[in-house]
């Protein structure tokens, strides 16, 4: 693995640089003006991250420096394709970034200057929006805000700004149509999530956050009964074993740094579900109170492919 990452390295040199490209608006696909871009991360795993989350093999929050979750990717999607990251990168045409242009909806957009710890305090605000343009652009575009400063040193991420971002398939929130016959997979040694059709094919891979010590995965087959989007959150501090004793039951409301993010995906173990997160920098990382975690654009996108009915593994 250590030997196929150099070889992506080597291989992203190659790729910095790329056509200029511009959105209209939030969720028009790019199109090409045909300029040079020259902006780019040199010397990382930028372009491999984008490659492997435009196929469909989630790395995760990119941000250009990989990790267990882009070797967890690379891994799942070289046994999926039978082809090397590396040769993948070459035969691409895509740019590994685009340009975008910040729109006046995107910097009016309402915004929560602090998001606060305590469950209580939580529940006195009206949403958990994003807390600033710069996140709210980050998530759409499956990355990191530090990457997106790196990627764009002066910029202040105001309406009318042109700034460099990851070249992703961008997540719409709309509601899809249910796969048929398709089995949803989230293994615990690989805290990974993967989606096979009827012939074994993966339509889907993401990093997870799934159970901890206090609150193991529950091992077992299930399967869907609802998904929620934009879900408010039942906060029961009977349920968490590190709950402040002080807390009481409390609903907190939606948005995507509420504590299950943009989509709760509900399934027939009480208190259980696949959801998104306020935090896509640990997914993978860190531990859970038992369900399983995915970054909000990964979540939305598995909430428009799995339906009532989807049956779903959580296996070691």
């Amino acid at each position: 693995m250590f030997l196929r990452l150099i070889s992506v390295i080597a291989t992203a040199a190659i790729l910095t640089a790329a056509p200029e490209i511009a959105f209209a608006q939030q969720g028009k696909q790019p199109q090409q003006k045909g300029k040079p871009h020259t902006k780019a991360v040199a010397h990382d795993l930028l372009p491999a991250q984008v490659v492997l989350d435009r196929a469909g093999f989630s790395p995760g929050e990119i941000d250009g420096r990989g990790g267990r979750n882009t070797q967890t990717a690379i891994a799942a999607f070289e046994k999926s394709t039978g082809t090397t990251i590396a040769d993948a990168l070459t035969a691409s045409t895509d740019p590994a970034t685009i340009t975008y242009t910040i729109s006046p909806e995107d910097a009016a957009a309402p915004t929560v200057p602090n998001i606060p710890e305590d469950m209580m305090e939580k529940a006195k605000l009206k949403k958990l929006e994003y807390t600033s343009t710069l996140e709210m652009l980050a998530e759409r575009f499956h990355a990191s805000p530090n990457l997106l400063k790196r990627l764009n040193p002066s910029a202040k991420f105001e309406a009318g700004e042109q700034v460099t971002v990851p070249n992703v398939n961008v997540v719409s929130e709309a509601e899809g149509k249910p796969l048929p016959n398709i089995v949803v997979r989230v293994s615990k040694s690989a805290s990974a999530l993967t989606v096979s059709d009827a012939s074994g094919k993966v339509v889907m891979h993401a990093p997870v956050t799934s159970g901890s010590q206090h609150d193991p995965l529950p091992i077992g087959s299930w399967t869907v009964t609802a998904v929620a989007r934009n879900p408010s959150f039942n906060y029961n501090p009977d349920l968490f074993w590190d709950a402040d004793p002080k807390h009481a039951k409390a609903k907190i409301p939606p948005g995507p740094n509420g504590p299950v993010g943009v989509v709760w995906i509900d399934i027939n173990k009480p208190h259980y579900g696949i959801h998104g997160t306020p935090e896509p920098s640990t997914v993978g990382h860190t531990q859970s109170h038992g369900c399983v975690r995915l970054t909000n654009w990964d979540a939305l996108k598995l909430a428009a492919i799995v339906g009532k009915g989807t049956k779903v593994e959580f296996v070691e």
